[in-house]
């Protein structure tokens, strides 16, 4: 988490290289800030070298009259004067009793003892945080600073080369410092007379809005010991004068204003939100500026956001806030993952946007092979159409199954009656559908809170049977109208477990099937009898209906339903019926812990659409995969039979460069132990079935599923994958119902934990999550670690027990 005070103002030290003064211009700095008469802290997070060499001794060494203002620290000491990687490594070939942190635990400790400085600042002072070699010197562990560092994200000064070469390390540095989200707020160098690199780097960034400075650089060496002593504290004298005028003070005040316009800035942030910005989903009547959620940064599962209500000045106004609903379902790798931020930076730096029709380029071309050939498209997708959002993909996925429908079942029908006959076509469903918010997702569902006065809903809903876990037991809840078709009339059937009530094709002959595939032929019977439109396409969210309030649809239900309206056909070639339309927008990739819902089901579509994970949340993009037999409903001659559909950013290479590193990270990720580990959980677990381990699982604890769902204000729970949802008992149930918002208020709130914080830097922290009227949810990313999982679920046990007492 990032750390921000209002009475102490911190700057991290990078270097564009090693040897280039990093300690020597810090200890200016500190000796300048000490001049000013504040208290000033060093760190020096870790050191390598022998003890007389340390840079924090060097620090206050040279201190200068005012010492007695400066506190230096250094919290990791190795005596090779090596990397630190290294440093470590051969400490522990060595036999030396040492510890090697992780990246975690390392940030963590910088942070616990940031935190303990401030405390120790009544008054405004300043703190520097000298890092090690270059931007890229590996920490501890062996990752590089850039990355180690980046959770606490401290305001940064940058140390320029002076010397051969240092004009293009100097910039690299830089951009690399940018590409992971530093904020620069001045860059340092000498003033090396023979190179003179500070007159090119001072226009260069200049032009970017960056504050350089050049300094004098210090006197050569002296190999008297004594003599180099006072050499140097003469340069420090001429370098931070008494009479606090010069270079060095300058950057003093431009740092001190770069703080406080940070402060400022994001304390007027919610009254200029409430003036110009329309949020989605949001009323804003209810909305005060004390309600608004100021994100400053956010890394891997958090956001670090602005608490303007603090009184105290020695605590960090920045808090973390656990990211609970993956942003909106669209995180799959953590935020600002640095190899997703690379791929970015690299497509936009070889092609920006290029035009796509009658065009490709490497990254669309491979992303689109990985995945009709090798991903969910396996087997029986033929093509991949590239388009924004998960909406317009499905626009796009209707668009061809109303084609295909139509240029079977026209015939030879004269052209007017043939356009007559298309316009009347609908859409099979379920009833709490959600496939976006353009029109023509919408008319793809019945009316409901998300429609708009254009609302046409073209097609027909059917009602579902549902799965969820009800004090400990796995229930199929079933509609009335199915109930009725049941030997004994029961809504509510205990199925047994979560893994048979997932096991598709050991149900498919059972009593159950048979009473969904007569409810099912006899209701389609009736609609195309009398429902005034002929039904073109069956469009299914599969397994999970997300926005319609994590519906957990029973899955022989959908499967039946394919079957039915197929004529029992494979699916395989030819489509049969009706065109089968997977919506895989929120649950595919891996979102449920599978690739795909089409092994859970047994049964492949005739188009899928695939978004949201697919670029692990750094950028909006969609695919929609068709088989061969839809795409060759537009084949012709004749340009009107194409697909006239686009977008001015279709295939944005962008997007498909980062969607292709996000696919290679998550197959990789697949096979790991975190994932091994949570799926045996769950093979072990009273409400699961050996026999089906492979199909259904989560990263949820199932212990902890099965006891939230036995707690007397929840009626009912579900986990699948990284999703865990939580219906409320609330006689008012519906998606304008408050309750789960009202309930699990506090959870928002940032408290201590006993469990690890989700939090890097060990923080206390709260929960940012989402609710769908009496349903709350909560959603992980995929390397969400387990150390972090058990702490939320924690948070969130704490929650509603208090609220069932």
């Amino acid at each position: 988490m990032s750390l921000l005070f209002k009475n102490l103002r911190i700057h991290q030290v990078f270097g564009a290289n090693t040897d280039v003064g990093k300690t020597l211009l810090t200890s200016a700095l500190v000796r300048a800030s000490a001049t000013n008469g504040n208290s000033v802290f060093y760190l020096k997070p870790v050191s390598t070298g022998p003890m007389e060499d340390a840079d924090d001794e060097y620090v206050k060494r040279f201190a200068g009259p005012h010492k007695s203002n400066i506190v230096t620290d250094c919290l990791f000491r190795f005596g090779e004067p090596v990397s630190p990687e290294l440093a470590a490594r051969l400490a522990l070939n060595e036999g030396k009793q040492v510890t090697i942190p992780t990246d975690s635990s390392f940030v963590t400790t910088v942070a616990t003892h940031i935190r303990k400085r401030a405390t120790q600042s009544p008054q405004y002072s300043h703190m520097y945080v000298e890092t090690a070699g270059g931007v890229h010197s590996p920490t501890l562990s062996g990752t590089t600073q850039l990355d180690s560092y980046r959770p606490l994200f401290l305001p940064t000064v940058l140390i320029g080369d002076s010397k051969l070469g240092g004009i293009s390390a100097t910039i690299s540095s830089y951009e690399s410092l940018i590409l992971r989200g530093y904020i620069v707020d001045a860059i340092l160098l000498f003033r090396d007379e023979y190179y003179r690199n500070w007159e090119y780097l001072e226009k260069y960034f200049a032009e970017r809005g960056v504050h350089v400075s050049s300094l004098n650089p210090p006197p050569p060496k002296d190999s008297d010991y004594e003599k180099n002593l006072r050499i140097t504290e003469d340069y420090y004298q001429h370098l931070v004068p008494s009479s606090k005028e010069g270079t060095i003070f300058d950057v003093i005040t431009h740092l001190d204003k770069c703080h406080t316009r940070r402060l400022e800035e994001l304390d007027s942030m919610p009254r200029r939100t409430l003036d110009t910005i329309w949020w989605p989903f949001v009323q804003h009547g209810h909305v005060k500026e004390q309600d608004i959620t100021v994100i400053d940064s956010a890394s891997s599962d958090v956001f670090t956001v602005y608490n303007r209500g603090l009184s105290s000045s020695n605590t960090s106004l920045l808090e973390p806030q656990f990211d609970g609903s993956a942003s909106w379902w669209t995180q799959a790798l953590g935020h600002a993952h640095p190899s997703l931020t690379i791929a970015a930076a690299r497509a936009a730096g070889r092609y920006g946007h290029v035009i796509f029709p009658q065009a490709t380029h490497l990254p669309a071309l491979k992303l689109a092979e990985r995945l009709v050939k090798d991903g969910p498209g396996k087997g029986w997708a033929s093509r991949a159409f590239f388009s924004d959002d998960g909406s317009t993909a499905m626009e796009v996925a209707i668009k061809m199954a109303l084609r295909a429908f139509a240029v079977r079942e026209d015939g030879g029908l004269a052209p007017e009656q043939e356009r007559e006959k298309r316009r009347n076509l609908g859409i099979l469903g379920l009833k709490g559908s959600y496939h976006g918010d353009t029109i023509g997702a919408m008319d793809a569902c019945e009316e409901g809170v998300y429609t708009c006065e254009w609302h046409e809903g073209k097609g027909y809903w059917l009602d579902p049977p549902t799965v969820s876990v009800r004090n400990g037991k796995t229930i199929i809840s079933l509609p009335p109208a199915i109930a009725s078709e049941t030997s004994d009339g029961v809504a509510d059937i205990d199925s047994g477990s979560l893994g048979s009530t997932y096991d598709v094709s050991q149900r498919l002959n059972t009593p159950l099937a048979t009473v969904y595939r007569k409810y099912l032929e006899q209701t389609l019977e009736k609609i195309q009898n009398g429902n005034g439109r002929t039904l073109g396409a069956l469009v299914l969210e599969p397994i999970v209906m997300g926005a319609g309030g994590m519906i957990f649809v029973d899955p022989l239900f959908q499967r039946v339903l394919i079957d039915v309206v197929r004529g029992s056909s494979s699916g395989i070639g030819e489509w049969s019926g009706l065109p089968v339309v997977f919506d895989e927008v929120f649950v595919g990739l891996y979102r449920l812990g599978l690739q795909s819902t089409i092994p859970l089901l047994g049964v492949n579509p005739d188009i899928s659409v695939n978004a949201k994970i697919l670029t692990g949340g750094l950028v909006p993009m969609a695919i929609t995969m068709a088989s061969k037999s839809i795409f060759d409903a537009f084949f012709s001659d004749k340009k009107v039979d194409a697909l006239l559909h686009g977008h001015s950013y279709t295939a944005y290479p962008i997007g498909c460069e980062i969607a292709n590193e996000t696919l290679e990270i998550i197959d990789k990720m697949s096979t790991s132990k975190e994932w091994s580990d949570a799926k045996s959980k769950w093979v072990s677990a009273p409400s699961s079935s050996a026999d089906n381990s492979n199909a259904i699982w989560s990263f949820w604890d199932p212990s902890f599923v099965e006891s939230v769902s036995k707690l007397d204000v929840v009626g009912e729970v579900m986990a699948m994958g990284t999703v865990f949802c939580v219906k409320l008992r609330d006689e008012s149930a519906g998606y304008q119902s408050h309750s789960a918002e009202r309930l699990l208020q506090s959870i928002k709130d940032t408290v201590g934990s006993d469990n690890p914080s989700p939090a890097p830097g060990g923080a206390p922290f709260g929960i940012n999550f989402r609710t769908l009227g009496n349903i709350a949810y909560f959603m992980l990313s995929l390397n969400t670690s387990p150390e972090v999982i058990r702490s939320v679920e924690k948070r969130i046990w704490t929650t509603l027990t208090t609220q069932s007492k």
